[in-house]
């Protein structure tokens, strides 16, 4: 019977079970919070990113899921620094062209603050610059993507959670926690 695991990961954790980091400061990984044997994740998030992260014990349900060919959507919810236009919600449903090659259209729109958890550590907060809150859905998922397509359109990310990975979603998880799907 196939396992699927559906894990709230933290900001400041590893997408991975061990760290071959320095000795002197050693890292947050999915050991620290799963004790689970022979499931491994079905796609990364970046350390400094939090939400979803499906981890599974079939290979091919794995793949399935982190592979772009399979157009798997992924939502995420995303603070950005600066006030989204039109023209750059357009760009993101469009596609933008990074360094690595045109990006699919995403979905992108801009909705109001979620009721979430609070970061630790807090995201910095400039008098000066506003930020917003975009619900943006994507069915690739290269390295930093949609922090490098924010970027493109002048708003830098602040904050990034994965909401959701095709039909699976965070709702009732709060960080750190894990169920079965």
């Amino acid at each position: 019977m196939t396992r699927l695991i559906l894990f709230n990961k933290p900001h400041g954790v590893l997408s991975q079970f061990t760290d071959k980091g320095t000795a002197d400061s050693p890292r947050t990984t999915l050991s620290d919070y799963i004790d689970l044997p022979g499931v491994y994740p079905a796609g990364r998030l970046d350390r400094d990113s939090e939400g979803l992260l499906l981890l599974t014990d079939n290979g091919k349900l794995q793949a399935r899921l982190s592979n772009p060919r399979f157009k798997t959507e992924k939502t995420y919810l995303v603070q950005v620094e600066g006030a989204p236009d039109e023209a750059a919600l357009a760009a993101l449903r469009k596609g933008v062209t990074l360094k690595d090659g045109p990006t699919r259209p995403a979905k992108a729109r801009q909705i109001d603050p979620p009721d979430i958890w609070d970061r630790d550590p807090p995201v910095r907060y400039r008098k000066s610059v506003p930020d917003h809150w975009l619900e943006i859905t994507i069915t690739e998922g290269r390295n930093r993507q949609v922090r490098r397509m924010t970027a493109h359109v002048g708003l830098p990310t602040l904050r990034l959670i994965r909401w959701r990975v095709g039909e699976h979603s965070l709702d009732g998880l709060t960080p750190g926690t894990w169920r079965e799907a």
